[in-house]
């Protein structure tokens, strides 16, 4: 099932799910099935949370809906009640801390180049820190400040460095506490694509800090329209293929395979000890080759950054 939330010039909000001809307001199909829990019809998290077999009767019911054209745009497709995001992949962590030495220690940056030239291995400082292969790492964002698919960002005035990076967000849909990674996967309602935007230059400061990013991160993330349902992306989740587009060239080609911890296992962590509630997001950090810091290459004001993710989506943002 693919679900988003439309806002009309009025202001008036619709969940709308994709049926056969097209989008179709949702409580007009919930409305066809006598027994269907009405209230939940607004809102897009509970609807992922349903059974499979009722997400099935409201699919079936949304084809005899005619859909509905008017002025309404997309917005978020849910409200985000918080953010973690993990680091999954040591290939991009690998990248992204030489595309960092490159950029901002160029003296240094000789002396690794000149390294892994001979020794044909990696800068041994350019490797996660080993708590990275002992547990999953995450860092807490700001949920409260999501873009949405179309929507510009602004570049924010203490950074000179505005970096894009491609991730696959994941949303739940039951509660978990002190999980096990079967319970916590089968606790995911939702994948949608992500952007977590990054102030490189501000980020490198804040992490010797010992304290994690804080201002480098927390000023702007971006989320697709469109949430797609656990049950067509989970099975597959590993085999996901996602593209960059920087104004239109393609940057890179990327893929979710060789993350270190598996979606329940991340989830079973962040469950220890804790509540988790349906609404919150998680990601799993960049795809290896998913942000410009690991090309050389990064935002500046005008730019259109496309990230893709194949059976999730789009998003596009543009730089201002």
């Amino acid at each position: 099932m693919r679900l988003r939330r439309v806002e009309t010039a009025n202001g008036a909000t619709r969940v709308e799910l994709l049926a056969p001809r097209g989008w179709v307001p949702a409580a007009a199909a919930a409305a066809r099935i006598s027994s269907f829990n009405q209230g939940i019809a607004g809102d897009v998290v509970p609807l992922l949370g349903l059974p499979l077999p009722e997400r099935q009767r409201l699919a079936e019911a949304a084809g005899d809906v005619a859909p509905v054209h008017d002025d309404a745009r997309p917005i978020l497709p849910f409200a985000p009640r918080s953010f973690r995001d993990f680091m999954l992949y040591e290939r991009h962590a690998i990248d992204a801390a030489r595309g960092f030495v490159r950029r901002f220690m160029p003296k240094s940056a000789t002396i690794v180049t000149a390294y892994e030239a001979v020794t044909r291995g990696t800068f041994p400082m350019l490797k996660p820190h080993a708590l990275w292969r002992q547990q999953p790492v995450y860092y807490m964002g700001n949920h409260l400040t999501f873009a949405a698919d179309g929507d510009d960002i602004a570049v924010p005035s203490y950074t000179r460095a505005l970096d894009y990076e491609l991730e696959v967000g994941f949303v739940l849909s039951h509660p978990l506490h002190d999980a096990d990674p079967v319970r916590a996967e089968a606790a995911i309602g939702g994948f949608v694509v992500l952007n977590d935007f990054s102030a490189r230059d501000v980020q490198l400061s804040e992490m010797r800090s010992g304290f994690g990013p804080q201002k480098a991160k927390h000023f702007r993330s971006a989320m697709s329209a469109v949430v797609v349902s656990a049950d067509e992306i989970l099975p597959r989740w590993p085999k996901l293929q996602g593209t960059v587009r920087h104004n239109g060239t393609l940057m890179c080609e990327c893929a979710a395979a060789d993350a270190r911890w598996s979606l329940g296992e991340v989830l079973a962590h962040a469950s220890r000890d804790e509540q988790l509630v349906p609404g919150e997001l998680f990601g799993t950090g960049t795809l290896p080759g998913g942000s410009g810091i690991e090309h050389g290459r990064l935002l500046e004001r005008g730019d259109t950054i496309t990230l893709a993710i194949d059976g999730i989506g789009t998003l596009s943002n543009r730089i201002v």
